[in-house]
């Protein structure tokens, strides 16, 4: 896993061995932030599913101002620890070790970008966006970026729409956003990527 941007640009870190990560693949990241790379600066960031935590790490060294880490597996928690003690981003990074519907519980305040990127062929993701609009976790003009292995073909809930939708090989990256907002606000225009 390394940097691909920002502050931290080429630092190699750490990763997890094992089949339970699927760490997102540099070309697929590097077409999300340069979407997202806008909205980062100054931004609270929510890695929900993290595993060795390349998301919400990519997001500190592109300026956010602080990243909200969860994963309920010990051992990628362990490599995302020493993964901000190496950037020193201990300031700027929250930890937190549950199951994803009891952190979405426990959190307060609201975030810009929030990352749900859960093993596939779950619906985690649609299940943890029906608690982040009920709770009004994410910002106003804020951003959802849900990782899939197909379209999404689900209802958003309540107060959420899909604004954007690109893939990338077997990659599908859904954008969503508060019904609404404007398209200026809700919807990622830059970076490259097969529309929907």
């Amino acid at each position: 896993m390394r940097i691909i941007g920002g502050e931290f640009r080429s630092r190699v870190l750490a990763s997890f061995k094992g089949e339970e990560i699927r760490p997102t693949a540099d070309r697929v990241k590097e077409s999300l932030f340069n979407i997202l790379s806008p909205r980062l600066r100054g931004a609270r960031v929510l890695d929900l599913f993290c595993g060795s935590g390349a998301l919400g790490l990519e997001s500190l060294s592109r300026g956010a101002r602080e990243a909200v880490f969860n994963d309920l597996s010990k051992d990628s928690l362990l490599v995302l620890r020493k993964n901000i003690v190496a950037l020193g981003v201990q300031s700027r990074s929250a930890v937190s070790h549950y199951d994803y519907l009891q952190c979405l519980a426990f959190l307060r305040g609201t975030f810009d970008v929030i990352f749900l990127d859960p093993p596939y062929r779950t619906d985690y993701a649609v299940r943890a966006m029906d608690v982040i609009a009920a709770r009004r976790l994410l910002d106003g003009a804020g951003i959802i970026v849900s990782e899939r292995d197909r379209p999404f073909e689900d209802t958003p809930p309540s107060g959420l729409q899909l604004v954007d939708e690109r893939k990338y090989g077997k990659t599908y990256l859904s954008f969503f956003a508060w019904c609404g907002e404007g398209e200026e606000k809700g919807s990622p225009r830059e970076g490259k990527g097969e529309r929907k």
